[in-house]
């Protein structure tokens, strides 16, 4: 048994795992970290479906990108530096869990910065969370020789950098930090850029996978969960069943037929090069965050149809169509196309469009997109047996 395997010693050497390990596969504690970080994402949608009735674009998706950025970095980070380096001993426990409290402060925060841009609790829930990135790569440092200790003391110098950007920028004017966010967000992405220069980190494509689509089910998962309650408030205060049950059949379909696309193919024989699992990774920031986003847009369409916001019909369904819309391009674009074959490829990006082209109905918008995402994935059904069929 390996020493990264060996639980009766709480505290080990930190060593590079095995690429090519069976059996590989999400941890308990690895599955508690994503539970937590949901909670971040549930406040990003609420503040966003908030903002979104009240027609408030230029608060509503700064905002939204600013949080879900930070909460999607900081897991991203995690998820594949754990798929390289998860010792599972006490420190490693240890960091990992203020890590999660760092997100749980960040989602304490996140009222604020849509409110008046405050960053104060933002930037220090994140600064918990990157400084304990820190601490484990200073541990892989000095578990590693070589090139690997080189690139782990790089990801630690980089990203201790970027972050007193981050604690400069709550010093900032407001109108300021907009353009300097986008600059410490290029700066975020340099940091795994420059740090693996020279050495690859060796990370195990049948694990990134699994923690992605764990991660895409969580987060699909609040996206119904918010969509639920939003339904349940508005039949407790309107008894508007014959407007909400339109609402209510279409948004199950996209989530349904959302977590039917996204796990149709496999994604991890694809991932079997840096060149394809970099994009891959950095692509799901739209995955997520247009699945988090379908669930405001869900709150969004339930409070319109009772008269609670000031919307018209097309910009109430507009906030379901458009990231329904995004997700089913983004999944195309980033797995699904790469297992596609013939009549097969353009069935997603058409549906994307026929989703956006919904929009245009207005009120019945929401189901129509439901149907137009359950019929994308009757027909992709259809193909795969008719293909199954002829090998």
């Amino acid at each position: 048994m390996t020493a990264a395997h060996d639980r009766y010693r709480p505290v080990r050497r930190m060593l590079a795992r095995d690429r090519g390990e069976s059996h590989r596969v999400s941890t308990p504690l690895e599955l508690f970290f994503d539970l937590c970080f949901v909670v971040a994402i549930a406040q990003a949608g609420r503040e966003l479906a908030h903002a979104l009735a009240q027609g408030d674009l230029s608060l509503a998706l700064p905002g939204y990108l600013m949080t879900f950025f930070a909460i999607w970095w900081a897991w991203m980070n995690f998820t594949w530096f754990a798929s390289a380096y998860d010792v599972d001993d006490v420190p490693y426990r240890l960091t990992t869990l203020v890590q999660i409290t760092g997100v749980l402060v960040l989602a304490a925060g996140v009222p604020r910065l849509f409110e008046n841009q405050n960053l104060d609790l933002g930037v220090t829930g994140y600064l918990l969370m990157r400084l304990a990135m820190v601490t484990q790569w200073l541990r892989a440092a000095r578990g590693e020789t070589g090139p690997a200790r080189t690139a782990a003391l790089r990801y630690a110098v980089g990203i201790t950098l970027v972050q007193a950007f981050w604690v400069v920028l709550v010093f900032v004017p407001h109108e300021a930090r907009a353009p300097l966010f986008a600059v410490g967000v290029v700066a975020e992405l340099a940091v795994p850029v420059w740090a693996e220069l020279h050495n690859r980190t060796p990370w195990h494509r049948h694990h990134i996978a699994e923690r992605y689509g764990l991660f895409t089910i969580i987060v699909l998962g609040e996206t119904v969960a918010a969509a639920t309650v939003a339904i349940q408030t508005a039949l407790d205060e309107h008894k508007a069943v014959a407007e909400l049950l339109p609402i209510a059949g279409g948004g199950l379909l996209i989530c349904f037929g959302a977590w039917w696309i996204y796990f149709a193919d496999d994604a991890h024989p694809y991932l079997d090069s840096v060149r394809r699992a970099l994009p891959w990774g950095y692509g799901h920031f739209l995955i997520f965050a247009s699945a988090a986003a379908v669930g405001a847009g869900l709150e969004v369409a339930v409070q319109h149809a009772v008269g609670a916001t000031h919307l018209s019909d097309r910009a109430a369904t507009a906030a379901v169509t458009v990231p329904t819309a995004l997700f089913l391009f983004t999944v195309w674009a980033l797995h699904s196309r790469h297992h596609k074959r013939g009549a097969a490829q353009p069935v997603l990006p058409v549906t994307a469009l026929s989703v956006l082209a919904a929009t245009l109905a207005g009120d019945a918008g929401v189901l129509i997109a439901g149907l137009l995402v359950a019929l994308a994935v009757t027909i992709g059904i259809a193909m795969t047996a008719q293909t199954a069929k002829r090998s």
